[in-house]
């Protein structure tokens, strides 16, 4: 049987304001932060280990884009 998990409200973003158009950039920049809250309250460590991937390969995708990696 599977984890059922609860995950919390997100907090506003003064970034964007509601109803604006999200880029991408911004987009990845807010998943990067969700998969690291996911990967803090999640007890399942392959649920962990998939939030840790997917978290290294936006952030690998998001520093090239900006130089930084």
């Amino acid at each position: 049987m599977g984890q059922v998990l609860q995950f919390r409200l997100p907090q506003v973003r003064d970034e964007v304001p509601v109803g604006a158009t999200l880029d991408l950039l911004s987009a990845v920049d807010f998943a990067l932060r969700d998969l690291i809250d996911i990967g803090n309250h999640v007890t399942l460590d392959a649920v962990r280990e998939q939030a840790a991937a997917c978290h290294a390969m936006l952030a690998a995708a998001y520093d090239a884009e900006f130089g930084h990696g």
